[in-house]
């Protein structure tokens, strides 16, 4: 979605001629005839996004001057662009003093009203992104700081609000790359704890044998290895937030301990003779079903009401496609500062082909796909030309692929797409399991319904060992996920002992 302007003008002529303006050069253009009917638009609990502002200074009743006190009262950060038919120095002096960052004189030619708006955006996005970097360090990112105007948002964001008004238990659900960490820290940030650590945590890139070391701590001496006293990610964020991130893919002995900490408040470190007590806010975070996996066993259902008690379920990207043009462009601010590249805007050709994408690894895949453009890119736009991957998947024939099983056709998205060259050239069919035949994945069963999706990941995962000839590490890389994640799931699915069937390829000694 472009960019907003609203135009603010008691004129009528005047109005529409910037109004078609804004329009021509790409952005959405809202209109006011006066400076309280723009306040009404900008502060109104329910009024529209509006990125950038064009007031005139002189109108009846609320000016311009004192449109911008307004809004410098009320710790609106809009940029605004002024606008007079007088062009006197003393203008210019009251208008950049009460906040504008630009003004114009009327009548502004096209040229001079286009690159006034782009600078004021681009300007105003750097603004924003280093603040909410600012924030994001010291702990006090807040709900306003979430780039977001999707509607399938604003019910994540509202309970959101109300957990952080709280010490409830919050579990957030969602796909990997949603966005679950920027939520919790916006929780943490707006609650009582904000000036207190806000302590995160990747379970699934802790090894089995050091999670209990890690959240709980360890003295010294408790095993090999352990020259000093380790305190633990609980202890550290004693009076703060502890955010346990893919909550999912902690070890059975780690969720016993969990559930204690959580019940008792207290911790007992590895080697410890005596538990320590804790204050935390906890939050969970898993891209699992947690349900399904307390089903099948594979996570305690004690320890499941205890962090289930206050779900949050973020929408994939795909599913909020508004989003995705307030995203690029705030991507860019980092990144354009980040590489010392003057680079203001995104091009509406690629803005496009960027909301067309499904964007099966959400928001995080956005944000590399515009660190790699903001790499490739020479002028100062960003066109399609800079997200050749994007653009060869939007393709005819690219996006999905049909997969027969019988008589049913099943689509299938691209990120689960397996055609027959993906295989390594000695990996023969009769090497895979004779369920899973090169460049088609069976669905459903012999009775024509879906088949579980354990079964799935079993073919999924037999296949990636084959591809990736036994380098487990390698297969847990493309799977993304840990590599420990990886051997649980082959125990779990029983498919350890067929996977020692397979030789590993040799590792190069140079």
């Amino acid at each position: 979605m472009s960019e907003c302007v609203l135009i603010v003008d008691d004129d009528p002529v005047q109005r529409r001629l910037l109004e078609n303006m804004a329009q021509k050069f790409g952005y959405v253009a809202m209109t006011a005839d006066s400076g309280e009917q723009a306040l009404r638009l900008l502060t109104g609990p329910d009024g529209p996004r509006v990125d950038c502002m064009v007031l005139d200074l002189v109108m009846p009743d609320l000016d311009g001057l004192g449109v911008l006190a307004r809004l410098r009262d009320a710790g609106s950060a809009i940029p605004v662009i002024v606008q007079t038919a007088h062009g006197g120095i003393d203008n210019v002096i009251s208008a950049m003093r009460a906040g504008a960052v630009d003004f114009v004189v009327k009548p502004a030619s096209a040229e001079r009203l286009q690159v006034s708006i782009r600078n004021a955006l681009s300007t105003s996005a750097l603004a924003g992104e280093l603040q909410r970097m600012k924030r994001s360090q010291s702990g006090t990112l807040t709900f306003r700081d979430i780039v977001t105007r999707s509607a399938a948002m604003r019910p994540v964001l509202k309970n959101a609000e109300k957990a952080a008004s709280s010490s409830i238990p919050v579990l957030i659900e969602g796909e990997s790359g949603v966005g679950k960490e920027i939520i919790a820290r916006a929780i943490h940030g707006s609650g009582e704890r904000r000036a207190k650590p806000f302590v995160a945590v990747n379970c699934g890139a802790i090894p089995d044998n050091l999670v209990e070391s890690i959240l709980f701590g360890h003295e010294r001496g408790a095993f090999t290895g352990a020259t000093e006293q380790h305190a633990g990610k609980f202890v550290e964020a004693s009076g703060g937030t502890l955010f346990l991130d893919e909550v999912g893919e902690l070890p059975p002995a780690a969720q016993v301990k969990l559930l204690r900490a959580v019940q008792e408040g207290e911790v007992e470190p590895v080697g410890g003779r005596k538990p320590i007590k804790v204050d935390v806010r906890l939050i969970s975070a898993t891209n699992r079903d947690l349900i399904a996996d307390v089903k099948a066993g594979r996570f305690r259902e004690d320890l499941f009401y205890r962090l289930h008690v206050f779900p949050i379920s973020v929408p994939p990207l795909r599913e909020r496609p508004e989003d995705i043009a307030d995203l690029a462009r705030h991507f860019l601010a980092r990144f354009g500062a980040e590489e010392g590249k003057t680079i203001r805007a995104i091009t509406s050709e690629a803005l496009a082909l960027l909301s067309a994408h499904r964007w099966p690894g959400n928001v995080r895949q956005l944000e590399n796909a515009v660190f790699r453009a903001v790499v490739l890119a020479e002028g100062p736009a960003i066109g399609a030309a800079e997200f050749p991957q994007i653009a060869a998947l939007a393709q005819p024939g690219n996006e999905m692929s049909v997969i027969e099983h019988g008589p049913a056709l099943v689509a299938i998205p691209e990120p689960f797409h397996m055609t027959p060259h993906i295989l390594a050239p000695d990996i023969s069919a009769s090497r895979l399991a004779p369920d899973f035949s090169p460049g088609m994945m069976a669905l459903l069963d012999a009775d024509d319904h879906v088949r579980p999706i354990e079964e799935i990941e079993s073919e999924v995962i037999r296949f990636a060992i084959n591809h990736y000839r036994g380098q487990m590490s390698e297969v847990a890389r493309r799977l993304r996920i840990g590599r420990s994640t990886l051997y649980r799931k082959l125990e779990s699915l029983g498919l350890q002992e067929s996977i020692n069937k397979i030789e590993p390829e040799p590792v190069s000694q140079g």
